[in-house]
């Protein structure tokens, strides 16, 4: 059965404490965003200068100017601040940012993350990602498990150009949850999604994992 592109977002909100500050990814990040706990205070920053995030915006409630750094229309709350893009990377690089939830294109088993081109592939360039994986205290991906040309994203090494290297501390994909407990330790899979089988995600993974 799997989990859909909602679930893999409410699975990695379940990773979100209180008092928070978060940073979310373009994709299926950005759905963490409506599947914040009811009570939890988390305060949501986006690398485009803007602290304090609301979910997305109701059709006809959207207001053009407010974007987030992947341009998709939100909303703003009473508490949210502005500021200019000098300030929004200090926070990220100065490691104020407590948790980054990202998507990827591929993940290694070594948790080397590459999230930002595709060789060949008009691409508007890296945003903040490197920043983000560099400079946050705490790095999970929200993703896919394979392509859509039904290949691995958690792979042995990744072919494509990184983001970053050794950062990924959770891997969160439609089959189920891989986490480590340090960077130098492997990952383990410590959650199964609904239907999904051991065996499946042995078939599906490229990657060395534990149980």
């Amino acid at each position: 059965m799997a989990w859909t592109r909602n679930d893999i977002a409410a699975r990695a909100a379940r990773e979100l404490r209180d008092g928070f500050y978060v940073n979310l990814g373009i994709g299926i990040p950005t759905l963490v965003a409506n599947n914040i706990p009811d009570g939890m205070t988390v305060t949501l920053q986006s690398e485009n200068g803007m602290l304090g995030i609301g979910p997305f915006p109701l059709e006809g409630e959207e207001d053009a100017d407010l974007i987030n750094a992947g341009k998709q229309t939100i909303s703003e709350l009473p508490s949210t601040v502005y500021f200019g893009s000098a300030e929004s990377f200090a926070m990220i690089r100065g490691g104020h940012i407590d948790l980054t939830i990202l998507g990827a294109m591929e993940v290694s088993e070594g948790g080397d993350i590459a999230n930002w081109m595709i060789p060949g592939k008009m691409i508007k360039g890296m945003g903040g990602a490197m920043d983000l994986v560099a400079g946050v205290k705490r790095v999970i991906v929200a993703m896919d498990h394979c392509s859509k040309d039904g290949e691995s994203k958690f792979v042995q090494s990744c072919s494509l150009p990184l983001t970053g290297k050794g950062v990924v501390d959770m891997i969160i994909t439609d089959l189920g949850v891989f986490e480590r407990p340090d960077h130098a330790s492997d990952f383990r899979l410590v959650e199964l999604a609904p239907g999904v089988t051991l065996d499946e995600i042995a078939a599906k993974t490229g990657a060395r994992y534990a149980v």
